[in-house]
């Protein structure tokens, strides 16, 4: 039993070791799981940022910002971005030596930084003096220097750069563009030693610009007077604001308090050479986009963390963009956009109606298309209704026209033949007294003047109606050659019997030039004939002393004109209008178509037949007939053009 127990206890201990051992085996384990899942958790990439200026520089606070975000989305992982503000504006007042060893008591204890960057000339000529103490195999990057610093100070193979091209003289370009009249240029560029140095840099540049402008510099006065100069500046100035940092007084000031000081102040436009200065009160400018700057300094860093050698990281120098202008300051400042450099780009325009109510302008132009549409439809049927109107009327007219037409041709036919008959009597009765006359041994005095005025005008009367009953028929003309002064002699032979009985004075006003045209003397003295007589009806109601009728001739070198004068009433303004119209007439008893078909028959010869008021009192017909015409036996178009205008009522 003893034997038995001692081996029992025997075989207890030994399970109890075995645990233990297998214990202790899983603990190592997990300890050394634990231990190399630790070093898979690789620490955060370390960067030292030597800055050249504090925060509140509007284009270092935006390279910043945007360089970090890009930083970390290229790398994948946050970096940690140690920043450090030095050269003349870092540790004011201590020597260089105390920054560099500040900057190594923070990396007493821990890993030198994966790379170190500078931002900035001040920066980059800091980190360049003190790159041995400064942890001397750790790659270096120049960022945001100028490409002239580096001419003078070659890269290592352990170091690169994004170097920037600052071409301040461009600036002052675009502004002697957009104004020409540009007189002086006042600077601003912060005082104490960064001041100072791009006073010295940019004078150098701006040799070239010696003969037109005047620079003035801020770098020796206070905001204060700099906020009075900018507002007291003459005509023809202009503003560069190229950075500030601190006034000659030693106060630090933010750009964007000193931009809008500036910006209410200043009586001149204001310029930039940075895209973080746009939209705080500069005009534009070629502008160096700092937002492509820091995108291009991140692609570089990145590659530099992730192992690639800086030797084999060289970019070409970035270059101002586009000349870009803000419209509001355009406008404010009076500045067309026709002086702007080509392809510019204007920005900040005010919003447009369409950009602002796209939906309800787009809902307006519908309602109005779909009201023009059926306003367009109602007008289309308003008109339409007026057009069948119109054409009954017409059809209506001409129905009527037709028949006057037939029965005035009938009547003419009829008078024709029955006065044909009456009148060749008169005409022989005439001839047999004047032969009897002729054969008598005792003189018959008056009578033999009487037959034979009796017979002229039974000839002429046989004539005229001839003349109209074959004109009416065939529409023909038979020309030939007349001298005017006989149509007017005939014509007054006439109408004289009328004339006398009414008391009515006749002038001869004649041309003593002969002249001869080319017509139908019959047509022509009816012509004449209608005019005196219209001339005679019109002196009805004036007073018998003062009635008076003017026969002119006047002789043109191509035509010659007849007038009608009369001394009358004158004729209304609405009558003027349609007096040659057929069927409009102011006699009581009138048919309206004596003037239409004179208008006719001067038109057949070519003529023109017009009528005027005079300034004292009555009317004036002109007649115009072309001295030299020429024959013509076709059909004339201007009796067609009076067939037309007596058959669908339209005056001439």
């Amino acid at each position: 039993m003893h034997g038995q127990h001692a081996s029992a206890r025997v075989d207890g201990q030994g399970r109890r070791s075995l645990c233990r051992a297998l214990g202790m085996a899983v603990l190592g384990g997990l300890m050394v799981i634990a231990a190399a899942s630790s070093d898979a958790q690789q620490a955060p990439k370390q960067v030292l940022m030597l800055q050249s200026l504090h925060r509140g520089n509007l284009v270092l606070d935006q390279f910043i910002g945007d360089f970090r975000v890009q930083l970390d989305e290229r790398v994948g992982e946050s970096v940690n971005v140690v920043p450090m503000v030095v050269g003349p504006t870092g540790f004011v007042g201590a020597p260089n030596q105390a920054a560099v060893d500040y900057i190594r008591s923070l990396y007493a204890d821990r890993p030198p930084p994966d790379l170190v960057m500078s931002v900035g000339g001040p920066a980059a000529a800091f980190v360049r003096q003190y790159r041995r103490q400064l942890f001397p195999e750790a790659p270096l990057l120049f960022a945001s220097v100028d490409e002239r610093y580096l001419r003078n100070a070659p890269l290592t193979d352990n170091e690169t750069a994004v170097a920037v091209v600052n071409d301040f003289p461009r600036l002052i370009d675009d502004i002697l563009q957009v104004l020409p009249d540009t007189k002086q240029v006042f600077m601003i560029v912060g005082s104490g030693s960064l001041g100072q140095f791009w006073r010295r840099v940019l004078e150098g540049e701006f040799t070239r610009f010696r003969d037109r402008l005047t620079f003035i510099w801020s770098d020796d006065l206070s905001l204060t007077d700099i906020l009075g100069r900018v507002a007291s500046l003459p005509s023809h100035s202009a503003i560069v604001y190229l950075t500030f940092g601190t006034d000659a007084l030693g106060g630090a000031y933010a750009d964007e308090q000193v931009l809008a000081s500036l910006h209410a102040a200043a009586k001149a436009p204001m310029f930039g050479a940075f895209t973080p200065l746009f939209g705080h009160g500069i005009v534009g400018g070629s502008l160096m986009s700092i937002g492509g700057l820091a995108r291009k300094t991140a692609d570089v860093a990145s590659q530099i963390l992730k192992g690639a050698p800086p030797s084999s990281l060289r970019t070409q120098a970035q270059s101002p963009g586009e000349p870009t202008f803000d419209s509001r300051e355009l406008e404010r400042w009076g500045i067309p956009e026709s002086r702007l450099p080509g392809g510019s780009v204007v920005q900040f325009r005010s919003p447009s109606l369409w950009a602002e109510y796209k939906r309800a302008v787009l809902a307006a132009v519908a309602a109005l298309i779909f009201q023009s549409l059926l306003i367009a439809w109602l007008l289309y049927e308003r008109r339409a209704r007026q057009r069948a109107e119109i054409d009954s009327r017409r059809n209506l007219t001409l129905a009527a026209d037709a028949d006057r037409r037939q029965t005035i041709a009938a009547l003419t036919s009829s008078i024709a033949h029955e006065l044909k008959q009456p009148l060749s009597s008169i005409l022989h009765n005439a001839q047999a007294l004047q032969i009897a006359a002729e054969r008598s041994p005792s003189p018959l005095g008056p009578a033999e003047e009487i037959l034979a005025d009796i017979k002229a005008e039974a000839v002429l009367a046989a004539q005229i109606i001839e003349r109209h009953r074959l004109w009416l028929r065939t529409h023909q003309i038979q020309k030939t050659a007349v001298d005017i002064r006989s149509v007017i002699s005939d014509s007054l032979a006439l109408v004289a019997h009328d004339v006398g009985i009414r008391q009515i004075e006749t002038i001869l006003d004649l041309s003593s030039t002969p002249c001869r045209v080319t017509g139908d003397p019959v047509l022509l003295v009816q012509v004449l004939v209608n005019l005196l007589r219209n001339a005679v009806d019109a002196l009805a109601e004036t007073p018998p002393g003062t009635r008076r009728i003017t026969i002119g001739s006047k002789v043109n070198t191509a035509n010659v004109e007849v007038s009608v004068h009369d001394t009358g009433a004158g004729l209304s303004a609405e009558l003027l209008d349609n007096l040659f119209s057929p069927f409009v007439t102011t006699k009581p008893h009138g048919l309206g178509i004596g003037l239409a078909i004179t208008q006719g028959i001067v038109q057949a010869h070519d003529g023109t037949l017009t009528v005027q008021n005079n300034p004292d009192a009555g009317a004036t017909f002109t007649v115009v007939l072309p001295r030299h015409a020429t024959p013509r036996s076709e059909p004339s178009r201007a009796l067609d053009s009076l067939d037309s205008r007596l058959t669908t009522g339209r005056g001439g």
